[in-house]
């Protein structure tokens, strides 16, 4: 459990660096809050992976299948975070 977890953190930290790549312009919380939102981003998309029976857990070695997964879910939560934060500041 905790090995996945640690997994899916460090996934989150490459995907939140490729979301920042794939939607670039300034965010509203910077670099930490965007890691944080793909660190979120790649823990949801390792759960919905494990809900589809598709793996990509620590242990199956789905690197590819985790990295796309939590890619999407960090664009994802990016684009609502900056919804959000953008409705809120106008």
């Amino acid at each position: 459990m905790i090995t996945a977890l640690l997994f899916w953190i460090i996934v989150g930290l490459i995907a939140g660096a490729v979301a920042k790549f794939a939607m670039p312009g300034p965010d509203p919380g910077g670099i930490i809050v965007t890691i944080i939102i793909g660190i979120a981003g790649a823990v949801l998309g390792g759960f919905l992976l494990s809900l589809l029976g598709i793996g990509g857990g620590a242990g199956s070695g789905g690197w590819i299948f985790s990295i796309v997964a939590g890619v999407i879910g960090a664009v994802i939560l990016l684009a609502i975070y900056r919804l959000v934060a953008n409705r809120t500041t106008t």
